[in-house]
């Protein structure tokens, strides 16, 4: 018979703006138990130094030349972490923590992925064990790194028996699919990342307003989109190097092509850009599916830009029916976390993480370091 474990999950995302926690009971296979998702928001300046080094970060040299500003950073992010951790398991019990860190470069041509965390430090400072470093062995065995949560994806979809086959779209600051077909195995899993997800238009916003994100697609709704700047925008990431790329980096896209728009205008005209690149990608990667309907399922913050959903809606194919995970009974804003917490429970129980249709990787492959504390 399975054990069972009982896990937290930490997940920052490429966003940058604060950790989602979840705790989940599972057996690292076929069943899981959601427990608690809670949301900490970064104070401004965190916020503020995880996103002045982005984008100063755009290769392995820039990652040596500012070695002293991410320590000095990845101190504060493991302190951040453990405070929250601390005030979790005041009330809460668990066995292991899964602490993904974060992400302040990603490349896979380069096979380096950077997350900050020190997952010694976290350890020490919460008395628990920890797996982090998810994504290292994948790159080693010829893995993109990313995506890493398509097998719990799957999991979520046996797990609440949803209809399959069908995709799970995360909009995250990237966006990700994954397609889960109708047996449940890994070979009819895959996935991919498809471009910017929330990324330009929260960069838009953050460098022309006091704003760090645009609030239900408002200002998107009010402003004209600019075709002369959209069309060359397509036809740039349409012609990009590396089109067979599973996976992203933030810093791959920059909002330097709507420069000179004003804010409501770039936003609008960034959103066009965002939803037709996923619905293109939804288009084409689904075109070939013969079921009338295929449903596709949102998680991650875009999914609460109203204006970026419709848009999507409107630039893929009629059969395919895009709603909220949380229909479903799944809250889409912890669906990282609770990955995370369940890919920390496969990496002790020595349970591939990623696999060849996921990541590109060579073999299923482990994934995440132990911390024993």
């Amino acid at each position: 018979m399975s054990q069972d474990y009982t896990s937290l999950g930490l997940m920052s995302g490429t966003s940058g703006d604060g950790v989602d926690a979840s705790i989940i009971r599972s057996d690292g296979k076929s069943d899981y138990e959601g427990i608690l998702n809670e949301y900490y928001a970064y104070d401004k300046e965190i916020y503020e130094k995880i996103h002045n080094l982005k984008e100063k970060i755009h290769n392995y040299k820039d990652l040596k030349k500012f070695t002293n500003e991410l320590k000095s950073l990845e101190k504060e992010i493991t302190l951040f972490h453990a405070k929250v951790i601390t005030n979790i398991l005041k009330e809460k019990k668990v066995d292991i923590v899964g602490f993904h860190g974060q992400t302040i470069y990603h490349n896979s041509q380069e096979k380096i992925s950077k997350q900050l965390g020190d997952g010694v430090l976290l350890s020490q400072l919460i008395k628990k064990n920890i797996i982090y470093d998810f994504r290292s062995n994948d790159l080693k065995n010829g893995g993109e790194g990313a995506p890493l949560a398509p097998i719990f994806h799957q999991l979520i979809a046996t797990q609440h028996k949803l209809d399959l086959p069908l995709c799970i779209l995360n909009i995250g600051g990237i966006s990700n699919i994954s397609i889960i077909g109708k047996k449940t195995d890994t070979s009819n899993l895959s996935s991919r990342d498809i471009g910017p997800g929330n990324c330009l238009i929260d960069s838009w916003v953050r460098k022309n307003s006091d704003q760090n994100f645009d609030k239900d697609g408002i200002l998107a709704a009010t402003g004209t989109r600019n075709e002369i700047i959209l069309e060359q925008a397509q036809e740039l990431f349409s012609n990009r190097p590396n089109q067979n790329n599973l996976s992203f980096d933030i810093n791959d896209f920059d909002v330097s092509f709507a420069r000179g728009l004003s804010l409501q205008d770039g936003a609008t005209t960034l959103t066009d850009f965002t939803a037709r690149v996923i619905g293109a990608a939804l288009f084409s990667l689904l075109s070939k599916v013969n079921d009338e309907v295929y449903k596709v399922l949102i998680c991650g913050g875009g999914r609460k830009n109203k204006v970026l959903i419709e848009k999507i809606k409107k630039n893929t194919l009629e059969n395919i029916i895009i709603q909220p995970i949380d229909d479903y009974g799944i809250d889409g804003d912890f669906v990282e976390s609770q990955a995370f917490a369940f890919l920390a429970i496969r990496s002790i129980l020595k349970l591939p993480i990623s696999f060849p249709e996921t990541t590109g990787c060579s073999k299923p492959t482990l994934g995440g370091v132990l911390i024993k504390y």
